[in-house]
Parts: C-alpha cells; structure tokens; sequence
C-alpha cells in the first residue's frame, strides 16, 4: 500500500514499506513533523521522501490529522471514439474536479462539477479509480485535498463549455496521442489515473 501526496509536483510518499528506493529519506511515521516537512520541500531542502508505518490505515489517518482536508470528486471521461475530455487551466491540461458539497457523495460530486466545468451531458459513471492526494496553501495555511476520481463514459458530442468562473480557458477531447502530449504539460497526481501506455517516461523519474 502506498499514497503519494503531491507538494507543488513533488510527492511525498507514505509507505508500509522502510526502504523503497535509493535516494528517498525514509522517516518512520511516528517522528514525522508534517508542515516542517512541507516548508522543506517548497524550500528545496528536500526533494524523495518516504513515511512508513507498517499499518496502511495508520498513514491515511495520519493525513487527515495534520491538515485540514477538502474532498472533491472528478472524472477521467471517455467517448465512443476513446477520446479523453480534458480542461487548460492555470496553462496545464487537467481533468475536471471540484469540491464536494454538503450531502452529495463522491460521485455525485464528480458528475455535477464535470457538467459544470466542461458542458459534457449524459455521463455515465463507469467505475471508481483512485484517489489522489495534494497539498495547498489557503489563507496562509496548509490543507490537504483528496479527490475521489471515476472513470466515466459519454457519447455527447454537442459543444463544449469551459467554465470560465473556475479559470478554465478550453475543454477539449483528445485521441490518445494528444492525450500524451497533454499529460506532458499536467500535474503529477493526474497521471496516477491513466493507464500506462497514456505515459511517456520521463528521464528523471525515480519510482514508477
């Protein structure tokens, strides 16, 4: 079991695993100063590091300790022609997402702020794939968001709708080739949920 939580596009790892990798700082859970631990990074001190506990529910728990967590639900859609619906804000490609609101699940969550951010109709939710784990500073303050991502499908084939109140500049579908070109220029945590052959390796990549 293992959680990458990305601060900026570094990740830090939290494994059940002691060694997992030359290079990695290995701190055992209990001696983990976690915001100490995130000004290093941003600061450039630190860069591979690896928390380990050998019980896997201790880490997630650990997570939602130190920081304030917001959950948000998004979707990796496909079409009839396998093409993946991706949105450019912040100059990155990324994948709809936003937060989840007061009694909706996660995948409810996900579907609604996909119509929103992108104009897609008719989703249908295929499966869930993963979460992801990411650092930000709000207000001064660390906070952890985890987002619960899906799989999900639609044929519509009308016209796309950035929505231009969350920054979002375009909203594209993408053939597998524009998909990798497009996950050259997104954030890590993105593609943690595409399937490997989506990735071009990089040469600086330490741990698959």
């Amino acid at each position: 079991q293992m959680y990458k939580v990305f601060v900026k596009e570094i990740p830090i790892i939290l494994s059940t695993e002691k060694k997992i990798g030359k290079g990695y700082t290995s701190i055992p859970l209990k001696e983990v100063k976690f915001k100490k631990l995130i000004n290093q990074i941003n600061n450039g001190e630190l860069l591979y590091v690896n928390i380990y506990h050998k019980n896997a529910e201790k880490l997630e728990k650990f997570l939602r300790e130190k920081l304030p967590v917001v959950e948000a639900g998004g979707g990796l859609v496909y079409n009839s022609k396998k093409e993946i619906l991706f949105i450019r804000r912040n100059s990155k490609w990324d994948l709809p997402k936003g937060k989840v609101e007061n009694g909706e699940s996660y995948e409810e969550a996900a579907v609604r702020e996909t119509i929103e951010e992108t104009g897609v109709q008719d989703l249908e939710v295929r499966r869930f794939l993963t979460k992801t784990y990411h650092v930000f500073k709000r207000n001064d303050k660390f906070k952890l968001k985890i987002t619960y991502w899906f799989e999900m499908f639609s044929d519509y084939t009308g016209p796309l709708i950035p929505e231009p109140s969350e920054g979002i500049k375009k909203v594209r579908w993408k053939n597998f080739e524009k998909s990798q070109k497009a996950l050259q220029d997104s954030y890590e945590n993105i593609k943690l949920l595409f399937p490997k052959e989506y990735l071009i390796p990089h040469p600086n990549d330490r741990i698959s």
